[in-house]
């Protein structure tokens, strides 16, 4: 792959960065919801420092959130690379800061 078709690759289409920054900003609550959907991320940003990520999650979360789980999940399988690559360092500092214990 060439450097050209791995900066087009690392681009995120408008329904995978509304459906990102839509489970950052959950994450920002003291809900159930947020601490689900912050595993979710953390598991993206290390796996194996914050664990893994339980599909079960799916359909214990709301079905906004878990269609944007969804979406994410596709956007990271067709990326292959962190979120950091695409700009989000930062609002995953965040997370790992706020859930990351």
């Amino acid at each position: 792959m060439d450097k050209i078709d791995k900066l087009r690759r690392l681009r995120l289409t408008d329904s995978e960065r509304l459906a990102l920054d839509r489970l950052i900003a959950t994450t920002k609550s003291d809900s159930g919801q947020a601490a689900k959907a912050a595993k979710f991320l953390l598991a993206w940003w290390n796996a194996e420092e914050f664990g893994g990520f339980d599909p079960a999650t799916l359909w214990s979360v709301d079905q906004e959130i878990a269609q944007d789980m969804l979406t994410c999940l596709e956007m990271i399988r067709r990326l292959g690379s962190y979120p950091d690559a695409v700009g989000y360092e930062e609002e995953f500092k965040g997370v790992v800061s706020r859930w990351g214990n």
